[in-house]
């Protein structure tokens, strides 16, 4: 795969960031939210997922929350581990023989065989769980894959109330990076990808040295300079992605996942399993997977076609940085990994250079007096979707918390070493509040109560740890358990 990056016939280069989250759900609940999320993710997507880019070039971001997580599972006896075993086995791979057996029974045969093909990917996690796999131990050994980090949490750093707490949130995700997987090469996810112009005064001296942004807002969805990486006047590399070729896949009407041959994740049977296609026919794995290389085929036809177009217009090779959320893969649209092999096995055969994101951004050309302005990849491109009328308390929780948060620790902290347990413990019931999926959940309306269950909780936990390090009282253990163990508390006393 490195011949990928380096074929002087390319026409340019496609770098595929695909950014792999999961809030702190490790304890919070099963289903229909809590863990269950967790555990899906694993069998259907990060085992596929890890299987499909081993040897290729491509940008994996795992936000430390996830890593968190995931940590928990690498011991054979975690009950962690042991709770994610029974799910898989119990009311995966059980049940979707129950419901095969039921379709079979009442003359359904096609049906039957269709919602039995779902339970290969728990079958698979559970073969690779019972000879001691581990997700994260997995994700270290990737060959050719660039890891890359994320703030601890997964917050919207813009709508951080101060610059300490986000120096904390990004280098707290920095050292996590840095124990699990041995470096850190400057690469960073910005959380939804939300960017706002003093976030470059925060991230540089962290060691940032290359992020995704999204400009579409800015200049259109199919600018040409989506094609240019830039680099910033603190030396920064903005990497735009490229909207025209994500939307191929994420557009939620017309996206590859709705083709009519795909399973369709929304119809389910009595125990929530999808013996359907999009179009309504008993699902059949040989006329999705075939569907699967067509799109395959026609998104580097239009990502040659994005290059094509750069090359004539600027007489050099252009960048498709096209960055997806992993648990789109797999999860809910259960093609997406046979997709993406396809797109990796293609791309060099149309003059197409696979290229990981800090290989994109050495290509970025200096622009110090570019400024970019407050965007995202949220619904309006702003920073609406996670600060709005609906998120009003959240927000306002969160913000009010952290400033709380610093105030007493400025007073009490420095001069009382035995405030640090209650100092972390509220930090980290901060960190748990300032994630973005709470927000995103409670606005997009696509949990329920959980989301905003979560934010109250958070903030109960909160306000008992700041009164014991205010109070000089002893605190009890977090409820995030592994949450942020890396956790960077100097930040909060560091101008």
């Amino acid at each position: 795969m490195k011949r990928d990056a380096g074929n002087s016939q390319a026409l340019g280069a496609l770098a595929l960031v695909l950014h792999g989250h999961m809030p702190y759900v490790t304890g919070f609940g099963t289903w229909p939210f809590g863990e269950e999320w967790l555990w899906e993710a694993i069998a259907t997507v990060y085992v596929p997922l890890f299987e499909t880019i081993d040897g290729r070039a491509v940008t994996l971001g795992l936000t430390p929350v996830l890593c968190d997580q995931l940590e928990l599972l690498e011991s054979d006896d975690a009950p962690e581990r042991e709770r994610l075993v029974r799910f898989l086995r119990e009311l995966r791979v059980q049940l979707i023989g129950e419901d095969a057996a039921a379709l079979e029974r009442s003359g359904s045969p096609e049906l039957a065989s269709a919602i039995a093909s779902q339970g290969r990917p728990y079958a698979r996690a559970l073969e690779l769980l019972a000879g001691g796999y581990a997700p994260l131990a997995r994700a270290r050994r990737l060959r050719e894959v660039e890891l890359i980090t994320s703030a601890a949490t997964h917050p919207v750093l813009p709508l951080v109330a101060s610059e300490r707490v986000r120096k904390l949130q990004v280098a707290t995700g920095v050292a996590s990076q840095q124990r699990r997987f041995g470096t850190f090469k400057g690469g960073l996810w910005l959380p939804e990808c939300a960017w706002a112009p003093q976030l470059e005064r925060v991230l540089a001296p962290i060691g940032v040295r290359y992020v995704c942004v999204d400009r579409t807002r800015e200049l259109g969805i199919g600018a040409l300079e989506h094609l240019e990486p830039v680099r910033l006047g603190s030396g920064l590399v903005a990497v735009p992605i490229d909207w025209a070729t994500v939307a191929l896949v994420w557009d939620e009407r017309t996206g590859y996942p709705t083709a009519p041959e795909y399973r369709d994740y929304y119809r389910g049977t009595e125990h929530h399993f999808n013996a359907w296609s999009n179009d309504g026919r008993p699902y059949d794995p040989t006329r999705a997977a075939a569907r699967a290389a067509r799109d395959a085929q026609h998104f580097v036809e239009e990502v040659a076609a994005r290059l094509r177009a750069y090359r004539r217009a600027r007489g050099r090779d252009g960048l498709v940085c096209c960055a997806l959320d992993a648990e789109l893969l797999g999860h809910w649209w259960a093609e997406g990994p046979l997709w993406l092999r396809h797109v990796l096995d293609s791309a060099a055969e149309a003059g197409i250079a696979l290229v990981t994101l800090r290989t994109a951004a050495a290509r970025a050309r200096p622009d110090p007096g570019c400024r970019l302005p407050v965007a995202s990849w949220g619904t309006d491109k702003d920073l609406s979707t996670w600060d709005c009328a609906a998120t009003d308390e959240i927000v306002h929780t969160a913000r009010r918390a952290e400033l709380e948060l610093l105030r007493v620790a400025r007073i009490v902290a420095p001069r009382d070493p035995r405030a640090e347990p209650a100092l972390a413990r509220a930090t980290r019931e901060l960190l748990a509040l300032q994630a973005s999926d709470w927000a995103f959940m409670h606005s997009k309306r696509t949990a329920g109560p959980y989301p905003l269950e979560r934010a109250r909780a958070h903030r109960r936990e909160f306000d008992i740890a700041l009164a014991a390090l205010e109070h000089s009282r002893p605190v009890e253990a977090a409820t995030v358990g592994n949450l942020a163990p890396d956790l960077a508390l100097e930040y909060l006393f560091v101008p």
